[in-house]
């Protein structure tokens, strides 16, 4: 695949008159002297289900947290919704985009509503504290994520996938335009993987905007529209997972040889790997 034509198309198709949706310019990236993410350019529509792929260590994640505001860019900038995202106020932004990260800690003896509601808090103002609407929000958030009958448990008493699926409600309930989710089905067994995904799935066709990282690239495939796959810090390919996710590309980036055929149910690519000790 012709890596410079694939992003032309996709930047053309992310461009909206509005202006709407997640752009970053010419951002680079990093913890310490040397950057992580090098001079990156990334434009993402509203509505789409992006899955941002790779290998480990390749920025994926650090991608992520300047999307969501979360780490302050080295240079170049994010866009949200055509305004510049450092540049508008903490609370605004949490009104439009929500995030969440690995492994986030836990607030000693929160329950799992008291967690859930602090999605609400977003919406709150001087003017406006807890409402009816706060309400149904937290409780339809629970019910999606199954944890209705455990709201008043502490978090801290859940399982590792009941935890995940704890924090997945506090992004429901802040009810935002767009989701940003970092490896969303980390502790999961494979049943609520899915369930997680369907979940997300579901509500980008009722107009979300949702990024997630993910590592399982059949996973990806199925559910997102668009793969971005990144490597070294750069994004190598980008395009509809039929065109992007190939058996060379697998292997150039992953060093992992294997087979891509179509998913017997869904017709999405699936990776199946060759025995690595040969």
């Amino acid at each position: 695949m012709n890596q410079t034509a694939t992003n032309e198309k996709t930047f053309a198709a992310a461009d909206t008159p509005t202006g709407r949706g997640l752009c970053a310019e010419r951002l680079t990236l990093g913890y310490g002297a040397a950057p992580v993410v090098r001079d990156l350019d990334l434009r993402i529509a509203e509505g789409e289900f992006v899955a941002i792929v790779g290998p480990n260590g390749c920025g994926k994640s650090t991608l992520l947290k300047a999307l969501g505001r979360v780490l302050r860019p080295k240079s170049g900038r994010v866009l949200l919704h055509g305004r510049d995202i450092r540049a508008q106020r903490s609370k605004e932004v949490a009104r439009q985009l929500a995030l969440l990260p690995q492994n986030p800690a836990v607030p000693e003896s929160i329950t799992v509503r008291s967690l859930a509601a602090r999605g609400r808090y977003p919406h709150h103002t001087l003017l406006r504290q807890w409402s009816p609407d706060d309400e149904a929000a937290i409780g339809e958030a629970l019910e999606l994520t199954g944890l209705a009958d455990r709201a008043d448990t502490p978090v801290e008493a859940l399982s590792g996938g009941q935890r995940q699926r704890a924090w997945a409600a506090m992004i429901l309930a802040q009810r935002t335009g767009i989701v940003l989710l970092d490896e969303p089905t980390t502790f999961l067994d494979i049943a609520h993987q899915y369930d997680l995904l369907e979940l997300f799935a579901d509500l980008n066709r009722r107009g979300r905007t949702v990024v997630a990282v993910l590592h399982d690239l059949a996973q990806a495939a199925r559910f997102a529209s668009r793969l971005v796959v990144m490597d070294a810090g750069r994004v190598v390919a980008d395009g509809p997972p039929g065109e992007v996710l190939t058996a060379d590309l697998v292997h150039r980036v992953f060093g992992l040889r294997c087979d891509v055929v179509p998913d017997p149910r869904t017709s999405t690519p699936l990776v199946i790997p060759h025995e690595r000790r040969r």
